[in-house]
């Protein structure tokens, strides 16, 4: 009958966190009684996809000391939201009618002109967020015909990186 605000305190017993609540004292015999818990857990990212909590039952007066648990699994879900920022540096590129391409040439400026693009990938959270694999597919090719020559691929901020198609074949 009617509601009451439970009070609880978390502590250690034996190496593991523990939260005791105590649900009324003295209960009389028979008592019916239903608990609904929230619990605030931290740290989840790296736990996979479920934890697991021991649930307990236990009176200072039963004459009887059983100590029923019942195991309760809870599916964890990490949420994060992922922005991809992206430029071109310059935003527009129009090669002059009178530019050809030279065959041979180790000179970067018969290649083309320099177009650098950056991308950034940005964790909006609320979660961290770790083995992210990011795949940018950039048109090099056009008709067997070189669309962009592509130089080199750097990142930051402790990324690893691996690309195809080769980078400066023709080590310009």
């Amino acid at each position: 009958q009617g509601q009451e605000k439970l009070s609880c305190n978390p502590k250690k017993e034996n190496g593991t966190h523990v939260v005791l609540c105590e649900l009324g004292n003295p209960m009389k015999a028979g008592a019916q009684i239903t608990v609904d818990m929230e619990l605030s857990v931290s740290g989840l990212e790296d736990m996979g996809d479920a934890i697991t909590f021991q649930l307990q039952l236990r009176s200072k007066n039963s004459p009887s000391p059983t100590k029923a648990s019942v195991t309760v699994t809870v599916p964890v879900e990490a949420q994060a939201e992922m922005e991809l920022r992206g430029n071109s540096l310059p935003a527009t590129t129009v090669l002059p009618t009178s530019w050809h391409w030279v065959e041979g040439s180790r000179r970067l400026e018969d290649h083309g002109i320099k177009v650098e693009h950056v991308y950034e990938l940005h964790n909006k959270g609320p979660s961290t967020v770790s083995g992210v694999t990011l795949h940018l597919a950039v048109p090099h090719l056009l008709s067997d015909h070189i669309l962009l020559y592509l130089l080199e691929l750097g990142t930051e901020g402790g990324m690893n990186c691996t690309h195809h198609p080769t980078l400066n074949p023709s080590q310009v």
